[in-house]
């Protein structure tokens, strides 16, 4: 896989070949893969802590409220009743837990396959490396406007960043980093400009092993 690299400065570029890229001559392979984690992702996000008081635990009198016989209206037995307002509240939620476990073998192959379709569709993007003279977010954005003038959502990625690089990028609102250890599918498949430092798609290769084919 070939892929563009931005000098850190963003003048220069050049193409550079990356043989142990993941690559996957069936087109399908992968892709329930990347479908699973991304559900995992979002559903291991979700607090799961709303929680509404059943007929037992709202307070309330549970003598019945008016008597069973001649009022003409339809009889009722508890002031707690989901029915009535203040009452308590019929199959609603309580807390729970929503995480979903995916094994290595799938996350694994859930990560390759979204790095190698962003990469084929020319969202990923490399540079020798993120830094800046100063915490200034102008120097930032001088740089990327040069690597991607026309990203929306744009993804830095790197093993670990310099203050001034964190600093000079948190105020750009279409910007984000990642450290390459907490790179997810979610990153990749929700951004539409990912740039990796060499280092970092160093240690990313590394840790996807071999070419998934």
């Amino acid at each position: 896989m070939k892929l563009t690299v931005y000098s850190a400065d963003g003048q220069n570029s050049k193409e550079q070949e990356f043989e142990d890229f993941p690559s996957f001559d069936n087109k399908k392979k992968g892709i329930l893969a990347v479908r699973q984690a991304v559900l995992a992702i979002q559903a291991n996000r979700r607090q799961g802590n709303a929680c509404t008081k059943t007929v037992g635990e709202v307070s309330g009198s549970g003598s019945k409220p008016f008597r069973q016989k001649g009022t003409g209206r339809a009889r009722a037995g508890n002031w707690r009743s989901p029915i009535r307002r203040g009452g308590g509240v019929a199959f609603g939620p309580k807390p729970r837990d929503y995480n979903q476990k995916i094994n290595r073998k799938t996350k694994r192959l859930a990560m390759q396959r979204a790095l190698y379709d962003s990469a084929s569709e020319g969202e990923i993007l490399l540079i020798e490396k993120i830094t800046v003279e100063e915490p200034k977010t102008k120097l930032m954005a001088q740089v990327l406007d040069k690597v991607t003038p026309d990203g929306n959502r744009v993804l830095l990625v790197d093993d670990s960043f310099e203050d001034h690089a964190t600093l000079a990028a948190r105020n750009l609102p279409h910007v984000s980093i990642r450290d390459t250890a907490s790179l997810n599918v979610m990153d990749l498949v929700s951004s539409d400009r990912v740039i990796l430092t060499l280092r970092s798609i160093d240690t990313l290769l590394a840790r996807l092993g071999r070419k998934a084919s």
